[in-house]
């Protein structure tokens, strides 16, 4: 006769057995709250916000023209995410690096809207002399570091930014981005690990946008909960609403306290959804029109907004305004991308290595 076997026991029922806890009595951030913003660093976030949106509709258009080729990935839906985070980060001093959907976070902190637009349709006046397009796109002097297309590439680069701000001790911090489906890549693990052993000042965020390119996060995640990555590093997460920019700034807060505190790296899932497809020339059929438009209706970063600055007496005049602001920054941002030439041939020769070993 076999041996009965004994039922694996859930997780709650393992940590409820647990002699130290559920968190191992390892010290945590505090729980974040809600940032609480001024009526001008809520019009600020919104200006930046609609500026992301209006920017990326306008390269989405640019795109049907033909005037953008290769690969072209918008953030239309994820505003707030770049915008809560990066509005707690000081330009020049701490870095920043993202994937392939780079350009929210490219205007988000401070970037001229002219020079990427250039950069997107292969320009010479573009911030990579229109030799890197919408996936490769850098700033020394912002300390943002792209803009990559390998997935989960950036996760390691940016523990060796936060290595950097480490070792010179200056201070900074370094924010690295990834998605949902770079969330499974062997990579961001072992980048983990160092941090974590090393102490390196990082926020490792993930915006869960819910689908890995066509693949919804619980089809591709066996842990779907992405916060607790980190765990078995010792790395603690948090989960956070990315569709709130009031309540992405404050858990920004927390990580930077935690971060800054000499505790090691720390990981922000962000909770946050795309409208359009992966990239332009994803239809995005593994998704209803309905789904798409109930979070459009219930949770629009931009919309959220708007309720936090009625509070505050702004009025739809004030906002209209900025819209039509915001619409004129862009516009002539795309004519003077259309308007600038193309790299000189003699671009094809420059920035390339050529050394030998």
């Amino acid at each position: 006769m076999a041996k009965p076997t004994t039922p694996r026991p859930t997780r709650a029922e393992a940590e409820a057995k647990s002699p130290v806890g559920a968190d191992h009595n390892r010290p945590r951030p505090d729980t974040p709250t809600d940032y609480k913003a001024s009526k001008e660093e809520l019009l600020e976030f919104y200006r930046q916000m609609v500026l992301i949106r209006r920017f990326e509709e306008k390269a989405g258009q640019l795109y049907g023209l033909g005037l953008i080729g290769g690969f072209c990935h918008l953030y239309i839906g994820q505003e707030a995410v770049a915008v809560g985070i990066q509005s707690a980060l000081v330009p020049g001093k701490d870095s920043v690096i993202t994937g392939y959907r780079d350009h929210g976070h490219m205007l988000a902190y401070g970037i001229d809207p002219n020079v990427i637009m250039a950069e997107l349709t292969g320009r010479g006046a573009g911030i990579s002399r229109g030799k890197g397009g919408s996936m490769h796109m850098f700033s020394v002097e912002h300390k943002f570091f792209g803009g990559h297309g390998i997935v989960g590439a950036q996760v390691s680069l940016g523990a060796g930014l936060g290595f950097a701000h480490k070792y010179n001790g200056d201070g900074g911090v370094c924010v690295a981005y990834f998605g949902d489906g770079a969330a499974n890549q062997g990579q961001v693990y072992e980048s983990f690990n160092m941090a974590e052993l090393w102490k390196l000042p990082i926020i490792f965020v993930i915006e869960n946008n819910q689908y890995a390119m066509g693949t919804s996060v619980n089809r591709s995640s066996a842990e779907d909960q992405l916060y607790r990555r980190g765990e078995s590093f010792r790395i603690p997460g948090i989960q956070v609403n990315g569709m709130d920019v009031l309540a992405v700034r404050g858990a920004t807060e927390e990580a930077l306290k935690w971060v800054q505190g000499g505790n090691g790296p720390i990981l922000l899932e962000m909770k946050t959804y795309r409208y359009r497809g992966h990239s332009m020339s994803d239809p995005a059929k593994y998704r209803s029109r309905e789904e798409v438009q109930a979070m459009r209706d219930k949770s629009d970063p931009i919309e959220g907004a708007k309720v936090y600055l009625a509070e505050h007496g702004v009025g739809e005049d004030e906002l209209k305004k900025i819209d039509q602001d915001i619409r004129k920054i862009v516009s002539e941002a795309a004519d003077f991308a259309e308007s600038s030439p193309e790299p000189d041939m003699a671009e094809l020769y420059t920035d390339v290595l050529v050394e030998q070993y």
